[in-house]
């Protein structure tokens, strides 16, 4: 213990800089950047899921405004009844980069999210379910008033 203790007060020694280096220099990223650099859904599930086929159900639930008078806080909630979920993305095709969030959801958890989403223009707004290896969705037409994104 006394070694990690001594290790832990080394790298508090070490300037700010050097310690944001130290610990923020991984190997390889975890950020799936393909996946948020798309600018259409397809690309950005083939690079978040290494899928883009998308199965509709009425298992995904998406609560999203049919009018969103300011695009910059559009609120979005999504919750779903299929088994073993282990994750859920919200999509919007007609923004500069398509996919606007992603979360892994560990095994035992709701998968249940809510997020406010920037819509550059109306849109339609997917939602999409990891289970079993496959991908469930749900969408909605969000008229947006006032764009959000520039």
């Amino acid at each position: 213990m006394l070694l990690g203790a001594a290790g832990a007060a080394a790298a508090l020694a070490l300037p700010r800089s050097g310690r944001a280096a130290a610990v923020a220099a991984p190997k390889a990223s975890l950020w799936p950047e393909a996946a948020f650099k798309a600018t259409t859904p397809d690309p950005a599930l083939k690079a978040l899921w290494g899928s883009s086929s998308l199965t509709p159900t009425t298992q995904v639930k998406m609560d999203a405004p049919d009018i969103a008078e300011n695009g910059a806080v559009v609120p979005i909630s999504v919750d779903a009844n299929e088994p073993k979920i282990t994750g859920v993305a919200l999509l919007a095709r007609h923004n500069p980069y398509s996919l606007a969030c992603a979360y892994e959801i560990p095994e035992g958890t709701s998968p249940a999210i809510s997020s406010r989403l920037k819509l550059a223009k109306t849109t339609e707004v997917i939602a999409v379910v990891k289970s079993g290896g496959k991908l469930y969705s749900t969408s909605k037409r969000v008229k947006v008033t006032l764009g959000g994104c520039g």
